[in-house]
């Protein structure tokens, strides 16, 4: 048995439980939070120009971007599982197989968005709210981070899971850092019009770089093969369709819920246009900030992903759950803990990124409100990792389906009626507070059928 299996075995069989979780979980957790600031340095930098129709293009187009995330998910979580059950199960040459076959698929669908999206691209923009104003300031964004940035965006996120997945955390964070830290220093100089001055286009195009950078660092640590099992060698496809069903139906559910994500954000930022171009742009604002603790749940949540999905495989539950239990408690604090801090700072908070009165006097209300549902959020996601981790399939895509979709669109219909405008803000808590009923009924009934086992 060599060092790299010894480490591997070290970590997710033999440490004390606590400190696992944090080795695994806090370098994604940083990996996330670098993530964020450079998602806010977007908004920061597009802010300074104080022209609400560039703050809020951002906002506008950000469905379309959002859907490489789903794309990656697909194929970067459902690798990830099934990966990390093959190390379990000390199956190294379906490690190799499974990485390589998720790689290529993350090249290949990407383009075929692409080529999908290009016929429908102003149609859906305008369908999700975009006016003249910001249609076309939406659509050069578009141009850079998804056309251009398309590829190594989805290689990006998804070479990072791979990474984790083997026990490699503060690998796959440093790849994504690396990418965020050079974002920071580009927006200045592409967005500002004492630079280049390009706007929310110079955005754009900083984030694709970015990403070009953080995908070309994973590929080359997988190529230099000298602290990694995985591999990214065509000669694996020839195994794509021993391998491909497990990988898309377990991925399926997390890139179903971006999906659906997508659809949710659209549908309320067309709401909210209806309104005014400062409530759009204040709602891009606080979707910003909303992230901080979103992130950090999906930090967790991905971190714990390969312990839990190597403890389901080897057998030992005990492990699994407690290595849960530990994630989520730290998910659901820094959740309460920002849910405080938004509570309070709203108003500030949101004037960092815009000087516009209106639109900061909406943002701040949009926040309050949309934070609420933050901890329930750092339950939810986690649960659905786990069910995903598992192969739990139908139980994933119940609260996937449950948390975007089913529920929250409908919900914004009703709410918006009732409380014009904020109530649309409200839908996400009614959501996951059902969701977590769920969730919690489904992950009781999951774990007596795995003990009866």
């Amino acid at each position: 048995m060599n060092r790299k299996q010894l480490d591997r075995i070290e970590l997710f069989e033999r440490m004390p439980i606590k400190k696992a979780v944090i080795l695994q979980a806090m370098p994604a957790v940083i990996g996330q939070m670098i993530t964020l600031i450079y998602n806010l340095a977007d908004s920061y930098f597009v802010g300074l120009l104080n022209v609400p129709a560039q703050t809020a293009s951002v906002g506008v187009a950000m469905p379309v971007f959002m859907m490489l995330t789903a794309i990656s998910n697909l194929f970067g979580v459902g690798g990830a599982s099934v990966l990390s059950q093959s190390l379990g199960r000390k199956d190294m040459d379906s490690v190799r197989k499974v990485s390589s076959i998720s790689f290529w698929c993350g090249v290949v669908a990407p383009v075929l968005y692409m080529l999908l999206l290009t016929p429908v691209l102003m149609s859906f923009l305008r369908l999700v709210g975009g006016t003249e104003d910001t249609i076309g300031l939406a659509r050069n964004y578009i141009i850079w981070t998804t056309y251009f940035g398309g590829i190594p965006t989805t290689l990006n996120i998804l070479l990072a899971n791979l990474v984790r997945a083997e026990g490699k955390s503060g690998v796959a964070s440093f790849g994504i850092s690396m990418g965020g830290i050079l974002n920071i220093i580009l927006d200045p100089l592409f967005v500002l019009p004492r630079f280049l001055d390009m706007g929310a286009a110079g955005a754009g195009l900083a984030t694709a770089i970015s990403n070009l950078c953080g995908t070309v660092f994973f590929i080359c640590y997988i190529l230099r093969g000298k602290d990694t099992v995985l591999s990214i060698h065509p000669r694996a496809l020839r195994s794509f369709k021993e391998y491909i069903g497990r990988i898309v139906k377990i991925g399926f559910p997390s890139s179903l819920q971006f999906m659906l994500t997508v659809l949710a954000v659209a549908a309320t930022t067309k709401f909210v246009s209806l309104h005014s171009t400062e409530a759009v742009a204040a709602l891009g604002i606080e979707k910003r900030l909303d992230q901080l603790p979103l992130f950090f749940s999906i930090g967790i949540a991905s971190g714990l992903l390969p312990m839990l999905a190597y403890n389901y495989a080897s057998g030992d539950q005990e492990r699994r759950k407690a290595a849960f239990r530990f994630g989520s408690g730290l998910a659901v604090g820094f959740a309460l803990f920002s849910l405080i801090l938004y509570e309070i700072a709203a108003p500030g908070l949101c004037r960092i990124f815009i000087e516009d009165p209106t639109t900061v006097r909406l943002a701040a209300v949009f926040l309050r409100i949309q934070i609420v549902a933050q901890p329930l959020v750092a339950i939810n996601y986690p649960m659905i990792i786990q069910f995903q981790a598992m192969g739990q399939v139908r139980e994933a895509m119940i609260c996937s389906i449950l948390r975007k979709g089913v529920l929250d669109i409908p919900l914004l219909f009703i709410m918006n009626s009732l409380i014009p405008l904020y109530g649309c803000l409200a839908v996400q808590i009614i959501v996951d507070l059902i969701s977590l009923v769920v969730c919690l009924a489904l992950n009781r009934r999951v774990n007596r059928r795995i003990t009866s086992s």
